[in-house]
């Protein structure tokens, strides 16, 4: 395809093989304790509203008639 017009000197080539970076990543701080207490809070919110979703929300989908012994009907058929 294209070539390169000016040469790239062999020492260079061999030299960008070992090169290493002198940039260090910053060191990462231990999270403090009011950090963890408040992630741990969060999280417990988030499972106690999935919970509460479930606990809630299963009586509604159940299918067929309601298990409480009472029938579906209106006061007006007891013929007062």
């Amino acid at each position: 395809m294209f070539r390169r017009r000016e040469a790239v000197p062999f020492a260079f080539v061999a030299e960008a093989d070992r090169f290493r970076s002198n940039v260090t990543p910053p060191a990462r701080q231990r999270p403090s304790l009011s950090e963890v207490a408040g992630r741990t809070l969060i999280g417990l919110t988030v499972v106690a509203g999935l919970v509460g979703s479930l606990l809630f929300g299963l009586p509604a989908m159940e299918s067929g008639p309601a298990s409480t012994g009472h029938s579906q009907q209106s006061e007006a058929s007891h013929g007062r």
